[in-house]
């Protein structure tokens, strides 16, 4: 474990990084594409290669913090001539034996973008299974992943006073939250994760993060928070002495347990309208949907929520057992792979599991006590870790709110505009003159695509901010001779989904007075 930063220290690191330029950019072009890939793919060996022969500032902090190799003490000397080698080494982040000196962390560029603009943190955790070999140790704190980058893209880009960050690693999300919020409170089990907190913090020169240590709400008593962010450790692990307990991933629960009582808890930590925002896994039992399980753990809450769940991927036991396995540095064809394989699987058969689903949870506090959204989906197809997505997700409850409050005829009077990123394509079979499928494509968002009649298609093609719903829908009930009214039936709820989905959005022009059935005129 690393000892407590010394904020002096950290910020003279922080010199000699910027000095030397130690950016994501400035490493991808110190050892190209090609070695770029492979360090994506969990091989240090090409871009180790590539810098070996340069005893430049930058390629010395790369190979020392970056790809966890030992470098010349005179090389170290040089490139860290601010916070100076013993300074580095009293901040646990090396040690020096027979001249040389050995990183005990990876310090690592990450960039990030979002509605204040794009920039890049530092952000230091322990050597991971890319550089090291053999499986992990138990308390082992890491470094950005995949699921950390896609929490921080998710997070709400809008203002809230405190904010909760629970189960915080090594800090990422706590830095994301402080970008909105000027109090963020970081909890974790684990010490030497909250150590990393507070480093990576003073590293990036970023003040306002509490940290406290403890299991999941127990260190902040009954604090409330505008905004809770969590990346738990949630992954579903059998009990026994074969498998590890990695702190990072295993809360230590049975199955979904943990995730079922964050779902459970959370809304007594939240202000009125205060938001949740989390990554989760939840299981499929005997033939049972696992939405239908996250539905029940939401009904379950003492406090009124609103619920957005989204589930992104499902993975067979043999398949998830496999991913999580091979995440702790043990590889097929081990005896050590193959015993916990048997546990994660025998595990899996006592507790009829039969799949497992991962995916987002968005949960608020009814202001009022009376939820109005419980929407329980799945989300095809592949989305990376966007900064978009947090925008839209703060759009989408926007719309959700503000459509919710408007009856049928107060919205059939409102002027909608279709979203710049929504397109449309038509397929038609061979010689035929009108299409069998029509569908509406989202750039952003989601990404999602929805199949269509020609009667929403026209309306949204029509929403150009100019006339108001009503009397789009007149004017295609007169060209489609169909019943007006029918079709405003039919029309106005499909078109507050399209609202929450963003493939509409609201202008706040006034339309013109409502038209009768026979006016379409434009």
């Amino acid at each position: 474990m690393i000892p407590e930063p010394d904020p002096a220290l950290a910020r003279a690191l922080a010199v000699d990084l910027a000095d030397a330029g130690y950016t994501g950019a400035r490493l991808r072009a110190l050892w190209g594409v090609a070695a770029d890939e492979a360090l994506g793919r969990g091989m240090a060996l090409p871009a180790r290669r590539e810098v070996a022969g340069s005893r430049s500032d930058v390629a010395v902090l790369a190979r020392l913090f970056f790809l966890g190799s030992p470098v010349p003490l005179s090389d170290a000397q040089t490139a860290l001539r601010t916070a100076t080698v013993p300074g580095v080494e009293k901040l646990g982040l090396v040690r020096i034996a027979d001249g040389s000196v050995i990183p005990s962390v990876l310090i690592r560029p990450q960039a990030y973008v979002d509605e204040h603009g794009a920039g890049e943190w530092w952000i230091a955790s322990d050597i991971d299974e890319s550089v090291r070999s053999g499986p992990l140790p138990e308390d082992h704190v890491l470094g950005v992943g995949g699921a950390s980058l896609t929490l921080a893209g998710l997070q709400l880009p809008t203002p809230a006073v405190r904010v909760l960050d629970l189960g915080s690693g090594c800090g990422i999300q706590s830095l994301r939250a402080r970008r909105d919020s000027p109090e963020v409170t970081a909890t974790d089990i684990s010490e030497a994760a909250l150590r990393f907190t507070r480093l990576n913090a003073l590293l990036n020169d970023v003040d306002g993060i509490r940290t406290l240590r403890g299991s999941l709400f127990e260190p902040i008593g009954e604090e409330v928070f505008d905004r809770v962010v969590s990346n738990p450790p949630f992954v579903i692990t059998p009990r026994g002495a074969d498998v590890p307990a990695y702190e990072y991933r295993d809360g230590g629960l049975t199955g979904d347990a943990l995730v079922r009582d964050i779902v459970t808890t959370v809304g007594a930590h939240l202000t009125p309208g205060g938001i949740a925002q989390l990554l989760g896994n939840w299981e499929y039992v005997d033939g049972r949907d696992g939405l239908h399980r996250v539905r029940d753990w939401v009904a379950a809450s003492p406090v009124p929520l609103d619920a957005w769940v989204i589930e992104r991927d499902r993975m067979d036991p043999i398949a998830y057992a496999e991913l999580w396995i091979r995440d702790g540095g043990t590889v097929p064809g081990t005896a050590a792979f193959e015993s916990m394989l048997a546990a994660w699987l025998d595990d899996f058969e006592a507790r009829e599991v039969r799949e497992v689903g991962f995916g987002y949870i968005l949960l608020r506090r009814a202001s009022d006590g009376r939820p109005s959204l419980s929407r329980f989906e799945r989300v095809e197809g592949v989305i990376g870790a966007n900064a978009a997505l947090g925008m839209h997700l703060a759009e989408s409850l926007r719309a959700h709110d503000r459509q919710t409050r408007l009856s049928d005829d107060e919205l059939a009077a409102a002027v909608l505009l279709a979203a710049g990123d929504v397109t449309e394509a038509r397929h038609y079979l061979p010689g035929a003159e009108d299409p069998s499928v029509i569908e509406l494509r989202q750039g952003g968002g989601f990404g999602r695509t929805l199949a269509v009649d020609p009667a929403l298609a026209a309306l949204v093609g029509a929403s150009d901010g100019d006339l108001p719903v009503g009397r789009l829908i007149a004017a295609i009930a007169e060209l489609l001779e169909v019943d007006p009214e029918l079709l405003r039936a039919d029309l106005l709820p499909r078109v507050r989904g399209l609202l929450e989905d963003g493939f509409l959005t609201f202008t706040d022009r006034p339309g013109p007075p409502p038209a009768s059935p026979s006016d379409t005129r434009r």
